[in-house]
């Protein structure tokens, strides 16, 4: 499976593409960072990255792209930057056709670290680790997308598994205390 991560941001888009399996290793295909200027108007920020997106895309040909869902921050304008840059991420991949999928930084966190609290510094560390990177990817947006290609790699596949099985009719059990 080949996957392409984004860690949106405005300023500073981080994308990584990773091939592996699930419960496999994972080899690096590509990693960098898009940058766009501070002091340029949003429309044109913003369509730098739709294009530089959809060029990586048609490029590496993904079987998927796998995006850092939007938290809540404290600054409201970094927020914003942020779910715009996101929106365009989502949307380069499905203009391809691709899935899609969003996870938070704690689950691509515990998918690499096995904490969900880990640090920027833990998770720089797992992923050169895991890619078997001579050095680390920096900054720490290229290896956040790293990062969220692996999780997916390793998550998304099951949870596409789970999805099919309960669309197909199979309801994954509600376990001891559930409604009956």
């Amino acid at each position: 499976m080949l996957v392409l991560g984004i860690d949106p941001g405005l300023t500073r888009c981080g994308v990584g593409v990773v091939t592996g399996r699930p419960g496999g290793s994972c080899s690096l295909v590509a990693v960098e960072v898009v940058r766009t200027p501070s002091d340029a108007e949003l429309p044109h920020r913003l369509l730098t990255l739709d294009r530089r997106l959809g060029e990586l895309v048609a490029e590496h040909a993904p079987d998927a792209v796998a995006v850092e869902r939007v938290f809540s921050q404290h600054n409201t304008q970094t927020v914003i930057g942020t779910a715009q840059a996101s929106a365009v991420a989502v949307l380069a991949g499905a203009r391809a056709g691709l899935p899609v999928t969003t996870y938070t930084p704690s689950e691509a966190k515990a998918a690499i670290t096995g904490s969900g609290t880990a640090d920027k510094a833990q998770v720089t560390a797992m992923v050169t680790r895991l890619l078997r990177l001579a050095d680390p990817p920096r900054p720490a947006d290229a290896a956040d997308a790293l990062a969220l290609a692996i999780c997916h790699i390793w998550r998304g596949s099951a949870k596409a598994r789970l999805a099919a099985a309960a669309g197909g009719g199979v309801r994954p059990s509600r376990g001891w205390g559930g409604r009956r």
